[in-house]
């Protein structure tokens, strides 16, 4: 039997609170998705090994799929959703379609998530560092090259230096 227990969570999810009613066993991702109705984080494996699922918590990156909502109460949790400004897309965004940094777009969201998690990190110092901390996002369309040239782009003394 399944236990229907529900408890009341309220989530910071680009800038905006929003209160939820779901099961404790809720992990962020599905909350995301399936109770706020975001599903620009996308579930892969949910199992942590794929990246698909990167959103920011308080600024830093995390698999949305192995941690439960009801323990991001309180912080600020980034989506796709929150990186633009109206029209105006996040520097990674711009620099990820200028660089043809993905092709059929399922791990893009993770991918632009985790890049700009990368940098705030600071684990820029080479492409290698980069492919390396990127390493837990899987792109099964093989634009790696083009993933570390929009990050490269994106990072302090990179062209488009803004994050």
């Amino acid at each position: 039997m399944v236990n229907s227990e529900t408890i009341d969570v309220t989530l910071k999810v680009n800038g905006e609170v929003r209160g939820v009613k779901i099961e404790p066993r809720v992990t962020l991702l599905d909350a995301l998705r399936e109770y706020l109705g975001l599903t620009g984080t996308k579930k892969g494996c949910n199992q942590g090994a794929c990246g698909a699922c990167t959103v920011l918590v308080d600024g830093r990156r995390i698999n949305s799929c192995l941690t439960l909502a009801a323990m991001n109460e309180g912080k600020e949790i980034t989506t796709i959703e929150g990186l633009a400004k109206g029209d105006e897309l996040h520097p990674m965004q711009a620099a990820f379609i200028k660089h043809d940094a993905f092709q059929c777009g399922y791990c893009t969201p993770g991918q632009i998530c985790s890049a700009i998690g990368l940098i705030t990190e600071g684990h820029i110092d080479s492409d290698e560092e980069i492919r390396e901390w990127m390493s837990g996002n899987l792109c099964r369309c093989g634009a790696y090259t083009n993933i570390v040239a929009a990050i490269r782009e994106v990072a302090p003394g990179g062209e488009n230096a803004s994050v």
